[in-house]
């Protein structure tokens, strides 16, 4: 079993930064992939970016240029800093990762992050 911790969710101006964290415990041995989804009301869950234990890194289209993964792995934790968020932003932000356990995948709890115009 892996646990997911985050932090650093909240209410942010439109053009503002900010920075989560995610901090995976457990059978950590077992992720490659560390990452973020989010979800805003009415919409499916979607990729914000991941990145693997060997530093292979995706982002979804609307985020690049925007925000930045980054991971160490000695802490087995997970960031995402988010600069110049827009109003469509707003979403809860979940920590994901895969392992190579069952089930296969786990998540985070989930924060919220709102941007205001």
């Amino acid at each position: 079993q892996v646990q997911l911790v985050e932090s650093g969710g909240g209410l942010v101006q439109a053009g503002g930064s900010l920075r989560l964290t995610c901090a995976a415990s457990g059978t950590t041995f077992s992720i490659n992939f560390m990452g973020w989804y989010r979800q805003a009301p009415g919409k499916e869950r979607e990729l914000v970016a991941r990145k693997s234990r060997s530093g292979v890194t995706n982002y979804a289209d609307s985020v690049k240029g925007r925000f930045t993964i980054s991971r160490d792995n000695a802490k087995n934790t997970v960031y995402l800093q988010m600069n110049s968020l827009k109003p469509e932003d707003t979403a809860v932000y979940y920590c994901h990762c895969d392992s190579s356990f069952y089930p296969g995948e786990f998540w985070g709890q989930g924060t919220q992050v709102t941007v205001s115009s």
